[in-house]
């Protein structure tokens, strides 16, 4: 029992020292302070000591039941752990495409075709290079003209039959000229044939 009675006197003496520190108590002793100092100033007459129970007891009264105890000062809260707000994510903000350019096109380079072989025109050439033709005639320029056209229903008739017979008949009469007396001249028989044939070749 002595124990029990000890406990409880030690724990009622510790909220009376709570209370005598709290800021009700503080506030309300100001209070019966200021209804002392009135009676000292000479109100209140014979009803100082109840004006000062009074104000002391309207204060306790009127002190409002949330308000903080254990700083003495009205408003103030006892240091608690708060709990920090944790910060906002950054959410980093999508990449921007990169506008990248289109590759240039190839432009298509031409490729030179190979000159066109043809070895019955080039066996002509030698031969003709070889026999003693007339300038006028103009026999390279015609060869050249078949060499630029190909191969074709019109140019080979030229190199296989045509351009040898005019050739062959121009060095026959030309051999033979002393001795016939027709007046043909057979360089301008030639040229008039080279001509001929020269304007069946395409145009390259």
């Amino acid at each position: 029992m002595a124990t029990s009675n000890g406990d409880g006197d030690g724990e009622g003496g510790g909220r009376l020292l709570r209370y005598l520190g709290s800021a009700r108590n503080i506030a309300a002793c100001g209070a019966g302070a200021v209804g002392l100092g009135l009676h000292f100033a000479g109100y209140g007459g014979a009803w100082w000591p109840g004006i000062v129970a009074a104000l002391y007891g309207a204060v306790v009264l009127l002190w409002p039941p949330g308000a903080p105890k254990g700083t003495g000062i009205p408003g103030k809260s006892d240091p608690v752990s708060v709990r920090e707000k944790p910060a906002p994510v950054q959410v980093p903000a999508p990449p921007v495409p990169v506008q990248v350019p289109a590759p240039p096109v190839p432009v298509p380079v031409p490729v030179p075709e190979p000159p066109r072989v043809w070895p019955q025109l080039e066996e002509l050439a030698v031969f003709v290079g070889s026999a003693p033709l007339p300038p006028s005639a103009n026999v390279p320029g015609l060869l050249v003209r078949l060499r630029s056209a190909g191969p074709g229903p019109t140019t080979e008739p030229i190199v296989v039959r045509r351009l040898p017979l005019a050739v062959d008949g121009y060095l026959r009469a030309l051999t033979w000229q002393p001795w016939v007396s027709d007046g043909a001249d057979p360089a301008a028989e030639l040229a008039r044939a080279v001509d001929e044939m020269a304007a069946l070749v395409p145009a390259s």
